[in-house]
């Protein structure tokens, strides 16, 4: 019998020279594997799993034709059949190639965690947990097996313990061989059926939940799937006697997990070595790789450490199945990009077999058979199973409704650049970095290292020599705050010294990333401190080229900017608008300017060609690839003939903030920059130091400024020439980071922070993005209409506090002692000196939430178990008359500002 304690002391001391035990784990072998799965022997509760070996054909008829045909049995692919089927839809379709769970599902360790990083994952935990315990056994009468045992996380350090705290405040062996793609009259693919050994599916609507298999069943279809499959294992003990009632244990800084099963544990974790599964067989079906102890043994060790009973218990088992992983250890759904009616349900941290299987679904409230249905599913190491029910539920009401119910936008493939998601390093080294940094504290300015300067600007090269600390979005390296101790450049990852591979050495940036591994403000604080208040007080330079910048244009252009857009965009060509796209639930999908464009020649990259309805739209570029197919999925659905172009490498731009900008700019622009010649939310086109640019009177900061959109190869010269005449007014360049200080000091909105999918324009103090008081419909119109009439439920609210500490979000918040919501965003504001944070409140008494409700109450916020009284504001309390903006400062601020600065 194998014991714990001896397989620890075996591995360490079979170093250099290889034992038998240890033989597998050669340096090949730990990176990567192409072995076959384990013999049958090998594999546990073999009698409970193996079925009667029957024929070779599919267990029921294929029907020709599904409204949904769902690929992959594991988890998630019946969660969502299950929902499709309690949602109405009648003619569903499960295909499995081999049989139900055959891949991961069957082997997973089957926790349900309740702490999650985000509201909408603890929501949608909860409705897992809700089918679960209770809805499937009350459906159904059979027993899921569900045990409440409870959890506990272990924290070894105060950093691990803050992070704690503040997370409180069917038809089988039928395979699929191909999807058939047609191609629509405006040129929209679109899928058309689903091909098998015995017979072809016609059907609108195809579900990916295929596990590991997820990126060849993508390939049918011309659909990019960025997932890997990764070895994962665990093993289970012998008996150990007075366990049974333990909870399940995760202790994230040895990581490692216990999971109590029966009178014995299973113990997991996840490693820095992990094997890569290469030649991802389609023979896998209730199958295992052999244990590779040489990766193992850490995990061991840290059980060991917190449980020292295992040190002499037996091994019983162990388990070493395949899991697929992302680059950002989330999973991928919604519909593909390329493909209309193609919806991926996968990358759940496990994988399901590739195989198809037809289910009959039976419509739970009738208890009577409704139909077919069929899905390509992944099933559920931990993640499948703790958010499948939620994740089933918001799958199946993207596929019948259009739009989840929720904000799942972190799990949307749309969330990555289309350059990346078939750019096989990126996918490989974001993978690995997820995998190895699973249990690693999530803190709230962290970066990858893994697969960087993927995409980089024209600025990208002085910057880092001016010291730019860059943050990595989308794809792209923007900066984030200036080092003023020298350069600190982003360097090829080093796969955290695994696969014996040498860890980079004297690594600055990722010294400077190590030193913001806290709870509290970080060492460089007065840092960004500096750059925020240089432009309130001067003038500072923003570098944002990663910023998406697209063209609207065609013979529909005008009745597409009316539909798409929630303001009145269609203004005198030169005016820029700040708008809001929406869904039809009225729920924000992006934030944006919109600039109309004067009719003429093309003058590109700043200006398309075209007589008709033209317009410039500049969106965040961390949401860039949402934004696009946000509009292209609205034009295809409403058959609008116009093109939209992307230039967001074409261009780069540069922002100049501050109450010294319009000196600065003077200098270099050859037009007058008067309020009366250039008044806030236009733009032009204009010379630069002979340089055409486009020229955009706005600000995301709150003070005087302009953007200046610049062709690529322009880009330099420009900026030079801005630094050059901004010399003498002290001019710096200033990052993202003071960005978000600046702007959340002002009281603009984050999408995605404070601004989301399930957020209404008029919840979120945005009405005025929208024209209400016209009569020109929009998407989500009616939805708004009718929030308005009854009034506002839940709307966002301004805290500050006085005390000096820290918040970044879910801290709750309470009225009069009793929870009414949590922050979604919050930063410390330099030149009001106080920490600000945003959050939507409900009336605990389902009531409107009007003015008098938020004024009349005592509001406090929760962090990490403390209470601190916060102040409400209804309008920003920085400059709420938005005079900055317009240029309008006192007479003295200048003086004022020179002599404290003295």
């Amino acid at each position: 019998m194998a014991f714990l304690g001896t397989a620890v002391r075996k591995v360490a001391s079979c170093r250099p020279a290889l034992s038998p035990l240890c033989r597998s784990a050669t340096t090949s072998r730990r990176y990567s594997s192409s072995s076959e799965p384990t013999t049958e022997k090998s594999v546990p509760y073999e009698n409970v799993l193996k079925v009667e070996e029957g024929g070779s054909g599919p267990t029921k008829p294929l029907p020709k034709s599904a409204e949904a045909v769902v690929i992959g049995g594991g988890s998630l692919g019946c969660q969502t059949v299950y929902h499709l089927a309690k949602m109405g839809m009648t003619n569903v379709v499960l295909l499995e190639r081999d049989r139900l769970t055959a891949g991961t599902t069957w082997h997973t360790a089957g926790l349900l965690w309740q702490l999650r990083p985000s509201d909408v994952e603890v929501e949608l935990l909860a409705h897992t947990r809700q089918v679960i315990s209770h809805d499937l056994e009350q459906e159904t009468g059979l027993e899921t097996g569900w045990i409440q045992n409870g959890g506990l996380f272990i924290a070894s350090n105060k950093q691990r313990l803050d992070e704690y705290k503040r997370l409180m405040s069917v038809i089988e062996n039928c395979p699929v061989t191909g999807i058939q793609v047609s191609t629509d009259d405006m040129g929209v693919k679109r899928v058309k059926a689903v091909e098998t050994l015995h017979g072809t599916i016609q059907t609108p609507v195809v579900v990916n939940c295929a596990g590991v298999w997820a990126a060849k069943l993508g390939e049918m279809a011309g659909v990019k799937v960025p997932l890997v499959a990764m070895h994962h294992a665990y093993v289970v003990t012998e008996r150990i006697e007075g366990i049974q009632n333990m909870p399940n244990v995760r202790d994230h800084d040895a990581s490692v997990y216990l999971r109590l099963q029966g009178d014995a544990l299973s113990v997991g974790g996840y490693e820095q070595n992990p094997v890569f599964w290469d030649k991802v067989s389609d023979k896998f079906a209730f199958s295992l790789f052999d244990l590779d102890w040489d990766v193992f043994m850490q995990h061991i060790e840290g059980a060991i450490n917190r449980v020292p009973a295992l040190e002499q218990t037996g091994i019983k088992s162990t388990v070493c199945g395949p899991e697929s992983f992302t680059a950002d250890h989330k999973p991928l759904m919604g519909e593909a990009p390329e493909v209309r009616g193609f919806f991926l349900g996968c990358g759940f941290n496990s994988a399901v077999h590739g195989n198809v299987f037809l289910l009959l679904t039976q419509n739970p409230r009738t208890r009577t058979d409704t139909g077919v249905g069929c899905t390509w599913s992944e099933g559920g190491g931990d993640v499948g199973m703790m958010l499948g029910g939620g994740c089933g539920r918001e799958l199946a009401h993207w596929i019948i409704h259009g739009r989840p119910e929720k904000d799942m936008y972190g799990y949307d493939i749309r969330r990555f650049h289309h350059s990346l998601t078939d750019n096989n390093k990126w996918i490989r080294e974001r993978s690995h970095e997820s995998y190895a940094k699973n249990y690693s504290v999530v803190f709230p300015f962290d970066e990858p290292l893994a697969s960087r300067n993927m995409r980089t600007d024209p600025f990208h090269k002085v910057l880092t020599e001016q010291g730019c600390v860059f943050q990595e979005r989308h794809g792209w390296e923007r900066p984030g705050w200036f080092n003023q101790d020298g350069a600190a450049p982003v360097l090829d990852y080093d796969w955290y010294g695994a696969y014996d591979i040498s860890k980079n050495q004297n690594y600055k940036y990722n010294e400077l990333l190590g030193k913001e591994y806290t709870f509290d403000y970080p060492p460089h604080h007065h840092v960004i401190k500096n750059e925020c208040l240089t432009c309130r007080h001067g003038v500072s330079v923003f570098n944002m080229s990663y910023f998406g910048k697209f063209y609207l244009t065609g013979p529909d252009a005008k009745k597409a900017a009316d539909w798409l857009f929630s303001a009145d965009v269609n203004k005198i060509p030169g005016s820029t608008v700040y708008t809001c796209m929406l869904n039809k639930r009225g729920g924000s999908e992006a934030d944006l300017t919109v600039s109309r464009l004067e009719a003429g020649a093309a003058n590109l990259p700043l200006a398309p060609e075209g007589n008709g309805d033209a317009y410039y739209l500049a969106i965040g570029g961390g949401v860039a690839e949402h934004n696009w197919n946000h509009i292209k999925t609205v034009l295809q659905d409403e058959g609008l003939n116009c093109q939209l172009t992307d230039y967001s490498e074409d261009m780069g731009m540069i922002s100049i903030q501050g109450p010294k900008s319009r000196e600065v700019l003077q200098e270099i622009l050859d037009t007058d920059l008067s309020n009366e010649a250039f008044p806030f939310s236009t733009h032009k086109v204009c010379n630069a130091v002979g340089h055409k640019v486009r020229a955009m009177r706005l600000s995301f900061v709150g003070e005087l400024g302009w953007e200046l959109h610049i062709p690529k190869d322009s880009c330099l010269p420009v900026y030079q020439a801005v630094m050059a005449a901004g010399a003498k007014h002290s001019i710096i360049n200033a990052g993202y980071r003071a960005i978000d200080s600046l702007s959340i000091e002002k009281g603009y909105r984050h999408w995605h922070a404070d601004l989301r999918p399930d957020d209404t324009p008029l919840e979120a103090g945005l009405a005025f993005t929208c024209k209400m008081k016209s009569t020109i419909p929009f998407l989500g119109r009616a939805s708004l209409e009718k929030q308005k009439a009854e009034g506002l439920r839940r709307r966002i609210v301004c805290f500050t506090i006085d005390e000096k500490v820290p918040m970044f979000g879910l801290e709750a918040i309470f009225r009069n002692g009793v929870p009414v919501g949590h922050l979604r965003r919050s930063d410390y504001g330099f030149f009001i000196d106080k920490q600000i944070g945003y959050g939507y409140i409900r009336n605990p008494d389902g009531g409107v939430v009007n003015a008098d409700f938020i004024k009349s109450g005592k509001f406090t916020l929760e962090r990490m178990g403390v209470v601190y009284e916060a102040k409400p504001h209804l309008k920003s309390p920085f400059d709420p008359s938005n005079n900055r903006v317009k240029g309008i400062y006192p007479d003295n601020y200048h003086n004022v500002y020179k002599a404290n600065a003295q």
